[in-house]
């Protein structure tokens, strides 16, 4: 079958395009997917550079996949033909997959695949933040860091879809301010005076709610402008650096610091995920969410797509076609 593989960790010049992979085999309860589109998120970049897991090569990268069931196993509760979105069990840059079925979401006839295909990991993740982590209400203040980004793009439509008062977000470049104002933010800034612009915004009271993917000096700043009784959720470091805080950063402002992350969800409690999965399709089929298509590749393509990641000058999701 057609994939792109790495056999050592470096620059996107380390994924190689072959035709020469076997067709996985699945076991018990799980399933055979026909790719048709992979999304590319920046823990593939992490992964191909080796500073996410150990890599056993040859490594297949990709977390999520659109694309249609060709084998289930006994007794299974889908059937080959039907279209599913699906995190697969050993990465996503290949003509074939497997997912445990606990991972694998049927989508709707009307919501096409290169739709679908934007979706799993950021509209899921999305939507477990605010709701659960976060618990934003509707009377809060919130900043979301790397608005233009594929979570954060999310994050904000889902704050304003909620009402929240007040959506703060941090890009880049100012050049994305447009992009993430129609996306719902109200007041868009850099990275750099997100920290004082928060507090000018909140009469020097602070953000309640603060989603941080960077971390590293970010993670500083945040601390500056969080409300007494504020939650910081952290659930990323695409900086590369580790945020740091103290103890007095928190206890006696009863502010307080939440981590997620997606993966160690999809391992450990994977249950949880359907329900949200219902949820998001919901909001993506009828329209009330939408994430943009910032560029299609296809597979032997896949350097080109970690290029455009790395290089943060695109607005959207990034796809890979099969």
């Amino acid at each position: 079958m057609k994939a792109v593989i790495q056999n050592e960790f470096g620059g996107a010049d380390v994924l190689s395009y072959t035709t020469d992979m076997q067709v996985p085999i699945i076991g018990e309860n799980e399933v055979l997917i026909k790719a048709t589109y992979t999304s590319v998120n920046y823990a593939d970049i992490k992964t191909r550079l080796g500073n996410k897991g150990k890599g056993n090569f040859p490594l297949l990268l990709g977390l999520d996949v659109a694309g249609v069931i060709e084998e289930v196993s006994p007794n299974s509760n889908f059937s080959k033909g039907e279209r599913v979105i699906a995190f697969p069990k050993h990465g996503s840059y290949a003509e074939y997959v497997v997912a445990n079925e606990k991972l694998i979401f049927k989508i709707p006839d009307n919501l096409s695949f290169e739709k679908a295909a934007t979706m799993p990991t950021i509209s899921i993740l999305s939507y477990i933040l605010l709701y659960e982590i976060g618990q934003v209400q509707k009377t809060d203040t919130i900043v979301v860091h790397s608005a233009a980004g594929g979570v954060g793009s999310v994050l904000v439509q889902l704050a304003k879809l909620e009402g929240v008062h007040k959506i703060i977000g941090t890009v880049g470049n100012l050049n994305k301010d447009e992009y993430v104002k129609n996306l719902g933010a109200d007041i868009v800034c850099t990275y750099e005076g997100f920290s004082e612009e928060t507090l000018n915004q909140t009469n020097n009271k602070g953000a309640n709610v603060i989603f941080d993917s960077i971390a590293g000096e970010t993670t500083s700043k945040s601390l500056e402008c969080l409300a007494l009784y504020g939650t910081l959720v952290q659930f990323g470091n695409s900086s590369g650096k580790s945020g740091t805080f103290n103890t007095s950063d928190v206890h006696s402002s009863c502010r307080n610091i939440k981590g997620f992350s997606l993966g160690t969800t999809r391992k450990h409690n994977p249950e949880r995920l359907a329900p949200i999965a219902e949820k998001v399709l919901d909001l993506i089929t009828t329209n009330k969410i939408s994430i943009p298509v910032a560029k299609v590749f296809n597979l032997r393509e896949a350097a080109e797509a970690h290029k455009l990641i790395e290089s943060r000058n695109y607005e959207g999701k990034v796809l890979i076609k099969i």
